[in-house]
């Protein structure tokens, strides 16, 4: 039970600080917050490519990861 505990509150920990540094990096609220929860998103590639001035909508659709079962 305490180790099950330990890893949702792990896990909620890792949520907020991608949230966080999204944020920080200039993502609009709502994407930031779905984009921390999807652990598929490379969060270093979004900021890096929003650093380099790209739109946080375009950084997202370009870092946009491979979903199986769909078109490539």
């Amino acid at each position: 039970m305490r180790a099950t505990v330990h890893a949702e509150r792990t896990a909620d920990g890792v949520v907020a600080w991608r949230r966080a540094q999204l944020a920080q990096s200039g993502f609009p609220r709502a994407l930031a917050e779905r984009l921390a929860h999807d652990p598929e998103y490379d969060l270093h590639l979004l900021i890096g490519l929003v650093e380099r001035g790209c739109p946080p909508d375009l950084a997202v659709r370009i870092a946009a990861p491979l979903r199986s079962g769909g078109a490539a």
